[in-house]
């Protein structure tokens, strides 16, 4: 059994983002866009509303290709 530093209770999305995403440093420029937009949408929100809506995120915003979003 994995132990967690925080609970994401039974959401598999959230255990997954817990063992797979968090704390794992980003690297290069369209990572951290995509991360940039995500955390200006979580304001007021729990992370978790965000990651179950993630999908779509990307969807809406060409996958969060800054050239095409400029478009």
């Amino acid at each position: 059994m994995i132990k967690r530093c925080w609970a994401g209770g039974d959401d598999p999305l959230m255990l997954a983002y817990h063992d797979e995403e968090w704390g794992v440093p980003l690297r290069g420029d369209p990572d951290l866009f995509a991360k940039l937009v995500l955390d200006g949408f979580q304001a007021g929100l729990s992370w978790r509303v965000i990651l179950h809506k993630r999908a779509r995120f990307l969807e809406a915003f060409d996958g969060f290709d800054p050239e095409r979003m400029a478009r």
